[in-house]
């Protein structure tokens, strides 16, 4: 991921000296459980405790030499313990450390995309709130259908969210697991009650059963999690983007002072946040893929996965965060145009009430449905055509003049008949 797109908090979460940090903190836990059991002497702990410590680049020295990245950690480590560096890493496989230290940082992340989401969720619970009953043309198919509301509209994508904040505590729950059981996961070396309390000192829970890994589909659930908030966050993208294009022009995302839309055209105002977004959600369903092609891995394991989670994990919650700052930004600074929102409504003439015409035709005047659908229909293509406003056209059609009053063909030609449930609709949301 680019300095651009990335953050201070997961630029240090996911730097190789908190890497190295929370395998240390693996490793100690071991060797405190170890102590506990009487495997490792209380003087020896003290001493592994006093001098554990290491340096990235001594780390990277040792793996230049030995080619393994955890047997260079440990032995960068042993070298400051001294004689008590002989009970690190006792009896494990570069697994146990490797991927409990993982579930740490990816719960971790976890939280933190939370929180991210927790704030983009406010801002759009708020344009929710404050369009509440603005009526707006609903569109299907980018057509322009029936009215609604622009709170409606967002209320959709705060639903959206709350799905989103549950997939991720799920996802957080099922990675926030240990495991500490060996070289293919029959704890040999390290019996389950190491495992529980190495466990239960780092705040996870132990694995039921493992191989000499975790079981990828929990790092792809969380991948998959991630790739699903980026949907929503290009759903909303997407949908500003629509109504920021000249034709519509209903809202648009905030243009700064100073801001340049075209290095040719002065003139152009780019919802460029809004593209961005979208094109980033493509990378996160990337990640997804590959995150559910290394669930299926040789036997016990094989480290087919292991090159890529390297690259997946950092740029996956990089460009998830990046993301939501980016979205949160945009709709915090949402421009709506009240005026060009409701004057869109009456764009097609009336078209957009056409489905209450043919109910009332059918309910009040008892036409058939073949003749009510024709009557409405071909009235409707006149008004496309250009022949008139839709009202007056039905006004003047003689297979129901003459059968109904003008007025109440009128009444049915405004907004307030599509808001009746709206505040029913939003009470479903009055503890959020």
């Amino acid at each position: 991921m680019i300095d651009r797109y990335t953050t201070k908090e997961f630029a240090r979460l996911w730097s190789d000296e908190n890497r190295l940090s929370v395998m240390l903190e693996v490793e100690l836990a071991v060797c405190r459980a170890w102590c506990e059991m009487g495997r490792i002497p209380e003087d020896a702990l003290r001493e592994i405790l006093a001098g554990a410590r290491f340096s990235v680049e001594r780390v990277r020295e040792i793996e230049g030499e030995v080619q393994h990245d955890v047997v260079a950690f440990v032995s960068a480590v042993a070298e400051n313990v001294g004689r008590s560096g002989r009970y690190l890493h006792l009896g494990l496989t570069s697994s146990d450390v490797l991927d409990t230290a993982s579930s740490i940082m990816l719960r971790d992340s976890l939280d933190l995309i939370a929180a991210e989401v927790g704030e983009l969720d406010a801002a759009v619970l708020d344009l929710a709130r404050r369009y509440r009953r603005l009526p707006c043309v609903g569109r299907t198919h980018g057509v322009h259908a029936e009215p609604t509301t622009l709170g409606l509209k967002f209320l959709n994508w705060h639903a959206e969210l709350k799905r989103d904040l549950e997939r991720l505590a799920l996802a957080r729950e099922h990675i926030a697991c240990g495991k500490i059981s060996g070289a293919v996961g029959t704890y040999a070396l390290c019996p389950p009650e190491l495992e529980a309390r190495v466990c239960e000192l780092l705040g996870l829970t132990p694995a039921a059963v493992s191989s000499q890994i975790l079981q990828r589909d929990r790092h792809a659930e969380v991948l998959n999690a991630l790739a699903l908030l980026g949907c929503a966050m290009e759903r909303m993208a997407t949908e500003v983007r629509h109504l920021q294009r000249t034709e519509v022009r209903e809202a648009c995302e905030p243009f700064g002072k100073g801001q340049k839309g075209s290095s040719a055209m002065p003139h152009k105002r780019n919802p460029i946040k809004c593209e961005r977004v979208c094109g980033m959600a493509r990378l996160l369903r990337g990640y997804a893929l590959t995150g559910m092609e290394n669930v299926a891995l040789w036997h016990e394991r094989d480290i087919s996965h292991s090159s890529t989670e390297r690259v997946l994990w950092p740029d996956a919650f990089n460009a998830a965060g990046f993301m939501l700052r980016e979205m949160t930004g945009v709709l915090r600074g949402l421009v709506v145009d009240e005026a060009r929102v409701s004057g869109n409504i009456d764009l097609t003439g009336g078209l957009v009430y056409s489905q209450r015409v043919l109910t009332f035709l059918l309910d009040e005047l008892g036409l058939s449905r073949e003749a009510a659908y024709a009557v409405v229909q071909e009235n409707a293509m006149r008004t496309i055509r250009g022949d008139g406003r839709f009202l007056d056209l039905l006004l003047r059609d003689g297979r129901i003049q003459g059968l109904v009053e003008p007025d109440r063909l009128e009444a049915l030609f405004e907004n307030g008949f599509y808001l009746r449930h709206v505040d029913a609709v939003f009470d479903r949301f009055a503890d959020d």
